[in-house]
């Protein structure tokens, strides 16, 4: 939507600052063409999805509550993970609750215990090299964000040493949860008993 509170014959730049529009170098206006086209289409598919997820919900809500009102069956609590296909086998919907984690300030504590262990045993092997690396990716996401799976991902690792399992101790101590994720997740068949994700996510396809 264009910005009424700019003059005719003027543009704003990054700033904030009008500028009339014959100064404005034609690759900026081209480079503000693809951005601008490719952040609107952006906007319709991330709004599309919302309003996709919400009538999937609230579909499998229904069939659900058409279910238990043929048993003359209430639920005490809310609805848990569930799990639909076509007649035909050949899509899969489900609905999926997971906790929504967090971390507490014990995760700095975690971090520097684990980091400890690896400069520690770090020799230059592959084995070490491999571990640096997973680590890292944990604890080094984009804009210095923790990522929460590969961080769980280390509680998983079999490591026999008393000070990775006290490592583990304070990371395990540092989980919270903080409320209930609902996800869907759509599967077509490709096999007799192989199901393959219908990727919703730009990483996916």
């Amino acid at each position: 939507m264009a910005d009424t509170n700019i003059p005719a014959g003027f543009v704003k730049n990054a700033a904030g600052h009008l500028v009339p529009e014959h100064q404005v170098r034609e690759h900026d206006k081209l480079r503000d063409s693809i951005a601008r086209e490719l952040a609107n289409q952006a906007v319709a598919i991330s709004e599309a999805l919302a309003a996709f997820k919400k009538k999937a919900l609230a579909d499998i809500d229904d069939l659900i509550a058409i279910s238990l009102e043929r048993y003359n069956v209430k639920l005490g609590g809310k609805k848990g993970n569930v799990s639909i296909t076509t007649y035909d086998g050949e899509f899969k919907i489900e609905k999926a609750l997971a906790d929504r984690l967090c971390f507490t300030e014990e995760i700095l504590a975690a971090k520097e215990l684990i980091y400890t262990c690896i400069r520690k045993w770090s020799k230059g092997a592959d084995d070490d090299r491999h571990l640096m690396a997973v680590v890292d990716r944990a604890f080094t996401g984009r804009n210095g964000e923790i990522r929460t799976n590969d961080v769980l991902s280390l509680l998983r690792l079999e490591i026999d040493a008393p000070e990775w399992k006290t490592a583990m101790r304070a990371l395990k101590d540092a989980i919270q949860v903080n409320g209930k994720a609902v996800y869907i997740r759509i599967y077509k068949r490709t096999g007799d008993d192989r199901y393959e994700p219908i990727n919703l996510s730009l990483a996916g396809v």
